[in-house]
């Protein structure tokens, strides 16, 4: 069975952020991944995950004016220094939480571009952040997002992704596969995971039941085939749990929500 790694962002709503940690551990996880951390002090995130025995798996690098809108700057001409800017203080979290990778957000395509017109300029900052993240041995990661969800993402499709990082051409720049927005977008998951999963390119997993993104043992994918061809193709990193417990934010929403992990 794959190891599962909390998403705060999305888990334990009903209760504080920090206190997340000790709840998580309690129902089992050993691993955390969020959006962001940076409204938080790094040593205060760093001594929760010690004193509860958890790994930080993932979180992502600054995503620009996110209440406003913009969902990354990656792809985004002309805010090149604010993305080197990012990819600095991503990489002082990455060190302080000995997190080994971070999920670069592509970004809105801007009014009348074109996936080809931008490009290049998602290209390069890839390529500068991989190199910068490989000095201290962390791998960039990029998501592919549905569009149903993510209207006028830049990047939504798995093929499209590996594309990108052949041009990129950095050894620790991964995909980030999230099992709900490929389904959405593409479907056909079980080829799709024997497709790329040998090819070393996978850095991170991530799912979530289908179409409501509520727990995985609802909806229209069957996740313990799943779970088991990940065994069988020798998945040995984290699956990433991003999804809205059904209950919402009541008391033990999530944990109540636990009952696909303990089986």
């Amino acid at each position: 069975m794959p190891k599962f790694a909390v998403n705060f962002s999305f888990l334990y709503q009903e209760m504080p952020f920090l206190d997340r940690y000790a709840a998580a551990a309690k129902d089992g996880f050993k691993g955390v991944e969020f959006l962001f951390p940076y409204e938080f002090d790094k040593r205060e995130l760093a001594a929760r995950l010690a004193d509860c025995g958890l790994q930080q798996a993932l979180f992502n690098a600054p995503p620009g004016d996110w209440a406003n809108g913009e969902r990354g700057i990656t792809c985004l001409a002309g805010r090149e220094a604010e993305f080197k800017q990012s990819i600095a203080t991503a990489l002082e979290y990455a060190d302080a939480l000995q997190c080994p990778r971070v999920h670069v957000v592509a970004g809105l395509l801007p009014k009348d571009a074109t996936r080809d017109s931008v490009r290049s300029t998602y290209v390069s900052n890839i390529r500068y952040a991989a190199k910068e993240a490989a000095k201290q041995g962390v791998d960039i990661l990029i998501e592919p997002l549905n569009l149903r969800d993510n209207p006028g993402f830049f990047l939504n499709r798995q093929d499209h992704a590996h594309d990108l990082l052949a041009d990129v051409g950095e050894p620790n720049a991964k995909v980030q596969f999230d099992l709900y927005h490929c389904q959405i977008v593409e479907g056909d998951l079980a080829m799709k995971l024997k497709q790329y999963l040998p090819t070393g390119k996978v850095g991170h997993i991530q799912m979530a039941g289908v179409p409501t993104r509520n727990e995985p043992d609802v909806g229209e994918v069957n996740y313990k085939y799943i779970f088991a061809l990940l065994d069988e193709l020798g998945w040995d990193g984290w699956v990433g749990c991003e999804y809205r417990p059904a209950r919402g934010a009541v008391v033990n929403g999530t944990s109540d929500g636990l009952g696909w992990m303990k089986r």
